[in-house]
């Protein structure tokens, strides 16, 4: 559980804080998370001291045990301990910076590798790697490094024939390094018993076979050979090698099976120079072709692989004609760079493209341009003919059109504009031939007075209580033609008051009053300087029904005219004053 703080308010006694029984039940809830009974911080306090980034036991040569739940580890960073294993989690590689001794067995079950060298004391032995027969001795001090090897090869093996036999695997692998290996005369390479593969490695050399040499049993002359010269040698089994070159100027290269065998590439094949066939090219496998190939006959493949294909011949067509209904299978993007020609009809997913008609085949249709840019329908008679278009978003700059609907019943249609945009409906003439409903906004307190969201409307006066002050300023005047007509709903003691933002704006016009002492009509009108209305209630009217409309008829002048009552028992006056100029 999460430490839970008390809420104390903004200020003293101010009621926004929390309850007291909401506070204790948080205190409470702190001390059950703090004296839990599996982990009293009591019991941690008598057996280990932490702080100051360590933790150390009270107890005099006391142990510390860190024992997880289960089958739980203990992790540190990225470290993990179950029982006795030490594994990573977020690596396969953990780094000991330090140096490792180890008064045990120490066991290695994988490779084991030393980025500098491998030192072992003197005397030590090293068992299952090499025998006394092959070293003369299994002592360390022979296995120190390469060159002690080296130098043990170098004074027992001397030049003489050297016989190299295999007791246990039908490979023999000889290593000669840099050296030079040399066959001459007729005997050639030749096996015996079961053994089925010689390999022969010679790093950066050359081996040169003369006379008639017979390589039997699928002998290998191994790729670390890198230029091998084979005179009139025949194979029964397999050759593999890198690279096959004429040793001719200008000689061929025959490959040429016997009888009705065929010439099989059984690995990916890669053609780098010009290629030339004659007659019927049959691949089965992946074949390719990197350079300037020629097919002058008929090439069969399952697949072909290519990054470009073109025409050998001056404007000649390059024809793909898949066979009966096969179609031609692009899976991947396609650039075409020229005119692109379909005659027939053409589908790109589920749209369908057939003459001069774009049409869906499911779906809907989206035509949607790049931001900021627009969708342009150009034409001398562009038509949305169907019975009913429907738009989620239509955004012009012009729409042209005889008759606007909406087309689910009883549904309205708002016409609406962004930030301080207004709704212009432009002629000489606006025919409205049903109703007009003008909205109705209620002020129940001090405001400002704007266009956008009170002219035109009926305005409420109506100050819930009808006893705090209500001040309304409206906007500069600017000859707008804005009209603001005001409705007394709720009687304000305390007063309504409508004034112009500055001295430079006026308001011009008359009041009418009803005297219901004995119902006697009197009239105020304002001043020159006039820019303050103050309905009060009593005096100056605020009688509910009483009304007034204010007009913005010039820069800097409003028209105001009314009608209101005073109750009897008081005197009408006016309502008209100059506070703010």
């Amino acid at each position: 559980m999460a430490r839970q703080a008390i809420n104390i308010g903004s200020s003293a006694n101010d009621g926004t804080g929390d309850p007291l029984r909401t506070a204790f039940d948080k205190v409470n809830d702190n001390f059950v998370e703090l004296y839990g009974t599996d982990n009293d911080i009591n019991t941690l306090d008598a057996n280990l001291d932490v702080r100051t980034f360590e933790i150390t036991t009270g107890v005099t040569n006391g142990d510390i045990t860190v024992t997880p739940n289960g089958t739980g580890a203990i992790k540190l960073g990225a470290m993990k301990f179950v029982g006795t294993t030490l594994s990573s989690d977020d690596s396969t590689q953990i780094t000991i910076a330090e140096n490792i001794e180890s008064t045990g067995t120490l066991t290695v079950a994988g490779a084991l590798e030393s980025g500098t060298s491998l030192k072992l004391a003197t005397g030590a032995t090293v068992t299952g790697i090499l025998d006394e027969d092959a070293m003369g001795t299994d002592s360390a001090t022979q296995l120190a490094t390469q060159q002690s090897i080296k130098a043990y090869v170098d004074s027992t093996v001397t030049a003489q024939d050297l016989d190299f036999a295999c007791d246990d695997s039908t490979t023999l692998n000889i290593d000669l390094d840099s050296e030079a290996l040399q066959f001459s005369g007729g005997d050639g390479i030749t096996t015996a018993g079961t053994l089925n593969t010689v390999t022969i490695a010679i790093d950066s050399s050359v081996v040169t076979l003369s006379g008639t040499q017979a390589l039997t049993n699928k002998d290998i002359i191994s790729p670390t050979i890198s230029s091998p010269t084979i005179t009139g040698a025949t194979t029964t089994g397999s050759l593999t090698t890198n690279e096959i070159t004429s040793n001719g100027s200008n000689a061929n290269i025959t490959v040429n099976p016997q009888g009705s065998g065929t010439v099989e590439l059984g690995a990916t094949t890669n053609i780098t120079g010009a290629a030339t066939v004659s007659t019927t090219l049959d691949v089965t496998g992946a074949t390719t072709l990197a350079g300037g190939a020629t097919v002058a006959g008929l090439l069969t493949a399952g697949s072909v692989t290519t990054n470009e294909i073109t025409s050998n011949g001056s404007n000649a067509d390059i024809t793909i004609d898949p066979t009966g209904t096969g179609a031609i299978a692009l899976t991947g993007p396609i650039t075409a760079t020229g005119v692109q020609t379909t005659t027939g009809q053409l589908n790109v997913d589920n749209l369908r493209l057939d003459g001069n008609t774009l049409s869906a085949t499911s779906g809907a249709i989206t035509l949607t341009p790049a931001d900021g840019q627009s969708l342009t329908v150009s034409g001398t008679g562009v038509k949305l003919v169907a019975a009913e278009t429907q738009f989620t978003l239509m955004e012009a700059t012009t729409v042209r059109t005889d008759f606007i609907s909406s087309d689910t019943s009883n549904a309205d249609i708002d016409i609406t504009t962004q930030g301080t945009g207004v709704v212009k409906i432009e002629d000489t003439q606006l025919t409205l031939t049903g109703s007009f409903l003008p909205a109705i906004h209620t002020f129940v307190a001090t405001d400002a007075i704007t266009i956008a969201e009170h002219a035109g409307r009926t305005l409420l006066l109506g100050e819930v209580g009808g006893n705090a002050l209500v001040t309304l300023t409206l906007p500069d005047a600017t000859g707008s033609g804005a009209t603001y007509k005001f409705i007394v709903s709720v009687a304000n003691t305390s007063n309504y008051v409508i004034k112009v933002p500055d001295a430079d704006n006026t308001i011009d016009g008359i009041m009418m009053y009803l005297d219901e002492d004995g119902t006697a009509v009197s009239a105020f009108p304002t001043v020159a300087t006039s820019d303050t209305i103050t309905i009060n209630g009593g005096t100056t009217g605020g009688i509910i029904g009483d009304y007034l409309e204010i007009v913005d008829i010039a820069a800097d002048q409003y028209h105001v005219r009314g009608v209101m009552r005073v109750a009897s028992g008081a005197n009408p006056a006016t309502p008209f004053s100059a506070t703010v100029s």
